[in-house]
């Protein structure tokens, strides 16, 4: 296994983007490692983020032999951000990486995923599964279709003043008040044990943007929160909310699948994370790996080293697996 501790997290330096025409909309598209082309692996970032999240996992990535492709998805960085909101439903978000497949002559990938970017890889496996070599997913678990559209039922549970909820409810605003605290936003959002969402009702994203006394540990440095302050200055945040807006879209989508994921599944969750873990997610992912790191959300840039090991770890296993079932 690659030894990552010759990896120095504190040189890394980000991959210039491309710009990739697929699906009708343009990615912007970070890549390393062409030299291991036939062995792809996509990670996709979750809210509100930016493939910049990626950085401690690319190098390692890559070391390992891999060809990492990380695009910003959809309304997020110099990406196209569509105007029409249902522009932004699974069908899209998935169809966006099929076609990144197709445009680097992939068949299949191995598909990494956090938080929302983990919604997109649990549906990208169940829509397209020939695509999906194996996932590895963190923070979110398979989020079960339960018998009420998602925001129906979370404005029962949290309240119309949920996130979530709001952002249906009210277009609009969150993304002004956002807009207009965005720097301050970001300073206070990427923090040890501060939840994204806390689970009870609140607008615990816009009051974030709006609070002065914070509480936690800052988890990136200055010149790395500029990097996401900077492409939602510049991008807005109504492209990254149009996900959101498409919940329960998505619930009468998906209705007619079957939620099983064959795919070797690795779930990386983090203990101090308000998103809890899944009791039943083995139902879903039969095929289940589960590592649980000490740390809140945010877990690959809070815990870089960690869970660059436990990926290459699990990869390696895998690989065996495979070589072994050749033989």
């Amino acid at each position: 296994m690659t030894n990552i501790t010759n990896i120095s997290l504190d040189s890394i330096e980000f991959p210039e983007p491309i710009m990739v025409s697929v699906n009708g909309v343009e990615l912007e598209v970070f890549e390393a490692g062409m030299q291991n082309a036939d062995n792809p692996i996509i990670l996709c970032h979750g809210f509100p983020e930016h493939a910049f999240s990626w950085r401690y996992q690319i190098p390692a990535l890559v070391a390992a032999g891999y060809h990492v492709i990380v695009p910003n998805q959809r309304g997020y960085g110099n990406s196209s951000r569509p105007t029409e909101v249902t522009s932004y439903d699974i069908q899209h978000l998935t169809g966006d990486l099929v076609a990144l497949l197709d445009y680097y002559g992939y068949q299949n990938a191995t598909f990494v995923g956090h938080d929302w970017g983990a919604n997109v890889v649990w549906n990208l496996a169940l829509l397209h599964p020939e695509r999906v070599r194996r996932v590895i997913n963190m923070a979110l678990p398979y989020q079960e279709r339960g018998e009420k559209p998602w925001i129906e039922f979370m404005e029962e549970v949290f309240g119309e003043d949920f996130y979530f909820v709001h952002f249906n409810r009210q277009p609009g605003v969150a993304d002004r008040i956002l807009e207009n605290h965005t720097s301050q936003f970001f300073r206070n959002l990427f923090r040890k044990n501060v939840p994204p969402a806390p689970p009870e009702p609140g607008m615990s994203m816009i009051n974030l943007a709006r609070a002065t006394n914070p509480l936690g540990e800052p988890i990136l440095k200055d010149n790395e929160l500029s990097v996401f302050a900077s492409a939602f200055k510049s991008s807005g945040f109504t492209g990254s909310i149009n996900w959101y807006r498409n919940l329960d879209r998505n619930w009468h989508l998906m209705a007619n699948i079957k939620p099983i994921i064959k795919q070797p599944t690795l779930m990386i969750y983090g203990d101090r994370d308000m998103i809890p873990e899944s009791q039943s997610l083995y139902d879903f992912a039969p095929n289940l790996d589960v590592v649980n790191l000490d740390c809140g959300h945010w877990i690959q840039q809070e815990k870089p080293e960690e869970t660059n090991l436990a990926i290459l770890k699990w990869l390696e296993r895998q690989n065996y697996v495979e070589d072994s079932d050749k033989n």
